[in-house]
C-alpha cells in the first residue's frame, strides 16, 4: 500500500511511498509545498518510482491536522502557510531523517526533493542533515544562505518568479558557487499541473536534469 506510517520525534504522521518494480536506484524524500499531501505529490512520488526510484513523501502537516490536503486558492494558500509557520524546519527535518531511514530497507543512498517551502526543507536537508537535495523554487532558502552545503545541491527557479527577484537569484549564485542553478522561463510553481504558472516545458526539463541529478549522486 502506498500510505506508510512514520514514527517522528514528534509523533506518528503519515506518508506516501512508491518503490519500482525491479532493483532501485537510490531513494528520494518528496518535500511537499504548503499545500500538504494532496495530488500533485502524490502523483511526483509514483513518477519517481517510474523512474527507479523508492520515494516517500512524509506529510509534515500530520502533526497538526492528520490527513489535510489543499487547493490552490487564497484562502487555502494562506491556512498552508500557517500551518508550515506551525510546524516549522526543525520539525520537518526530522520528519525528513525518518522518512530517509525507512527508505533504506530497500536502498544505501537517499537523497532528498522539494518543492517552494519544501524546497527549503530540502535545502536544509541539504546543509544540515547532509543529504543531496533538488530545490524547487525554494522562496525561503535567502536567511540561510549563509549556511554550507554539505552534498551535491541542485536547484531550480523561474525567471519569472514574484517570489524570487532578481535580486534573489544573484544571492543563491553568489552563495553556493558549487551548486548546480537552472533558471526556467516560467513563474512560482511551475512545475505542477494544477496550478496556473504551469509550464510543461520548463517541467519537463528541470525533471530531465534532476533525474539525472539524482541517478548520479544515489548511484554512486
Amino acid at each position: 500500500m502506498p500510505a506508510v506510517r512514520l514514527n517522528t520525534p514528534s509523533g506518528d504522521i503519515g506518508g506516501w511511498r512508491a518503490d519500482p518494480m525491479g532493483k532501485s536506484r537510490g531513494g528520494v524524500v518528496v518535500a511537499h509545498e504548503i499545500y500538504g499531501l494532496n495530488p500533485n505529490i502524490r502523483g511526483l512520488v509514483a513518477r519517481l518510482a517510474d523512474n527507479g526510484f523508492s520515494a516517500i513523501a512524509p506529510v509534515f502537516f500530520d502533526h497538526f491536522e492528520p490527513g489535510l490536503a489543499l487547493g490552490y486558492d487564497g484562502q487555502d494558500t494562506a491556512r498552508g502557510r500557517e500551518l508550515a509557520m506551525k510546524v516549522g524546519f526543525e520539525r520537518a527535518l526530522e520528519d525528513v531523517a525518518v522518512a530517509a531511514e525507512a527508505l533504506r530497507d530497500r536502498v544505501e543512498h537517499v537523497g532528498v526533493l522539494g518543492f517552494s517551502w519544501g524546497g527549503t526543507v530540502a535545502f536544509l536537508a541539504n546543509t544540515r542533515l547532509g543529504m543531496p537535495a533538488v530545490d524547487y523554487y525554494g522562496s525561503r532558502t535567502v536567511p540561510f544562505l549563509h549556511e554550507a552545503p554539505k552534498a551535491h545541491l541542485m536547484l531550480h527557479f523561474g525567471a519569472h518568479d514574484p517570489l524570487i527577484d532578481a535580486e534573489a537569484l544573484q544571492a543563491h549564485h553568489d552563495a553556493l558557487p558549487k551548486a548546480v542553478i537552472r533558471v526556467w522561463n516560467a513563474g512560482h510553481g511551475f512545475n505542477c499541473e494544477d496550478r496556473a504558472d504551469y509550464d510543461e516545458a520548463s517541467a519537463r526539463h528541470a525533471f530531465r536534469y534532476t533525474r539525472r541529478f539524482f541517478r548520479w549522486v544515489l548511484g554512486s
